[in-house]
């Protein structure tokens, strides 16, 4: 397999500073990376620093002879596999949309003939105009992949979606798309990629919760053979979920999706139909998956339910264990007193347990297990509890949830399977065969 290839396009704005974090994990998964920066962005990361990381030539100017000698910006554009825009600011994005090509980044954006995917950063204010939301819909419906920028506080002091999603993020979604036969939308000759099923196929979204995505069916693209759970249907819930205490508060824990996110790409990449159900996670949605948002846990033992029947589910979602009896519905006030108010809590429902119980069980039933002390031990207790058929145990006392990696042990009947410390999306592949060779044991697919 050739080495993938990435074009970096670095825009202005504080959120540069997060383009040298992205270029060290593209360089560390053995990408190359070749590194453009605007005007604009030279003002935040020095072309000198990226040269350093990316250990390749940083390219400004649209009308560098020696460049153009070197490497003319039409190859430039042509050679990587996918251009990637990052920060993407507003005026990027417009530019984008228009076609504009009035420095090097945006000619080359104009030139290629590769997918581009593009993250945004800007302003709170500038990304919910309808302006910028105008040229994202065309950039989308032209086959740009536009991910949704991240909520938070800004270096500006204002609070909202905006920020550049964090480097491991989209690092995660770059994976996902060179790994995985489905194309990423953009570049001449090129469309988005669409997918269609049955709504007789697919279970309605509860009233409250958004379902993203076009797709449980993989296309067509390659034989079944190539896709080791092509024909299977996966259920995977990830994240936490949030149980309100008032409006302003709630019960949650540290877990952040990766890992759960991490297998969905990795199935969907296996020819799989992968519904996600998610807790509240800023992560993009990996391609070829359909997803269903929820905050709380009864929520998603609802969508889990519906869900039903699959061949697989995994239940990655760190749930937790309790909820408040009683959720007010005005913020808790202090009365100056002193006191403590009483807090009352009620069991959540145990999904997983509920599952394995289920008149739709899956033939492949496996939870998570996040663990502090006694990885194994009480992996196994676990395992016997719930009535799944794997546990996946991983340590997190040394290595609190949301780091990047992962070192884990497949607890079942048979035997504990333990596994060197990798990369989440490098364990998430790997268990994907695991379950394929494990489907195809107990009921082999049917060609096509």
């Amino acid at each position: 397999m050739n080495t993938p290839r990435i074009l970096l396009i670095v825009g202005g704005g504080i959120a540069a500073y997060k383009s040298i974090e992205l270029v060290r994990l593209l360089r560390k998964s053995g990408m190359i990376v070749r590194c453009v920066i605007t005007r604009a962005g030279e003002q935040f990361v020095t072309p000198l620093t990226l040269a350093a990381l990316s250990e390749n030539k940083v390219y400004t100017n649209l009308f560098d002879l020696k460049d153009e000698v070197e490497m003319g910006h039409i190859q430039l554009s042509r050679e990587a596999d996918l251009v990637v825009v990052a920060p993407a600011t507003a005026d990027l994005l417009a530019k984008m949309a228009a076609g504009i090509a009035d420095d090097l980044a945006t000619t080359l954006l104009l030139a290629t003939d590769k997918p581009v995917l593009a993250a945004p950063a800007m302003n709170v204010r500038m990304w919910l105009h309808p302006a910028t939301q105008r040229n994202v819909a065309t950039l989308r419906g032209d086959g740009v992949t536009v991910l949704d920028p991240d909520e938070g506080e800004m270096a500006c002091g204002e609070f909202g979606p905006g920020r550049l999603p964090e480097p491991a993020a989209i690092f995660a979604v770059i994976e996902a798309a060179l790994s995985s036969p489905l194309p990423l939308a953009g570049g001449v000759g090129g469309g988005p990629v669409s997918f269609s099923r049955s709504s007789a196929d697919m279970p309605s979204p509860s009233p409250s919760r958004g379902r993203e995505g076009d797709l449980v069916g993989q296309p067509d693209f390659a034989p079944a053979n190539h896709r080791p759970l092509h024909g299977r249907r996966i259920l995977i819930t990830a994240g936490p979920t949030h149980e309100p205490i008032d409006p302003v508060r709630y019960i949650a824990n540290r877990s952040s999706g990766k890992q759960g996110f991490a297998i969905a790409a990795a199935a969907a990449e296996a020819g799989a139909e992968v519904l996600l159900i998610a807790g509240p996670v800023p992560l993009p949605t990996p391609p070829g998956v359909i997803r269903v948002d929820v905050e709380t846990a009864v929520e998603m033992a609802e969508e889990v339910r519906q869900g039903l029947p699959v061949d697989a589910a995994i239940m990655v979602a760190a749930v937790a264990d309790w909820r408040a009896a009683d959720t007010s519905a005005q913020k808790i006030k202090k009365d100056g007193s002193g006191a403590v108010p009483p807090l009352a809590l009620a069991e959540n429902p145990d999904i997983l347990a509920g599952i394995a119980k289920s008149a739709d069980r899956p033939p492949l039933l496996i939870g998570f297990a996040a663990e502090t002390n006694d990885v194994i031990a009480h992996a196994e207790a676990k395992l016997a509890k719930k009535g799944c058929d794997w546990i996946v145990a991983n340590d997190v006392a040394a290595d609190p949830m949301g780091g990047e990696s992962n070192r884990v042990h497949i607890v079942s009947k048979n035997g504990i399977d333990s596994w060197d410390r990798l990369p989440k999306a490098a364990v998430a592949r790997k268990l994907m065969e695991k379950i394929a060779d494990e489907l195809d044991a107990r009921s082999p697919r049917q060609p096509d």
